[in-house]
């Protein structure tokens, strides 16, 4: 039997799975550390195209990545 549930995964695990830290990311993205400290804890969700960079940089999909709740 073929299980077809799909998991998300939080922010900050798919940059750990991407073998990144919050200092990279953020240099990447050009925005502070702080910024990505925020998305990861829930305190502030990025906008659209700020998000598809973090999947594009995480090599995740838009659909695998759960965003936290404000």
């Amino acid at each position: 039997m073929k299980n077809n549930r799909s998991y998300k995964i939080s922010m900050a695990a798919a940059r750990v799975n991407a073998k990144l830290t919050q200092s990279e990311v953020a240099e990447i993205m050009k925005v502070s550390k702080q910024t990505i400290v925020n998305w990861e804890n829930g305190k502030i969700v990025p906008g659209p195209a700020q998000f598809a960079m973090f999947c594009d940089i995480c090599k995740a999909t838009k659909d695998a990545i759960s965003l936290p709740r404000t």
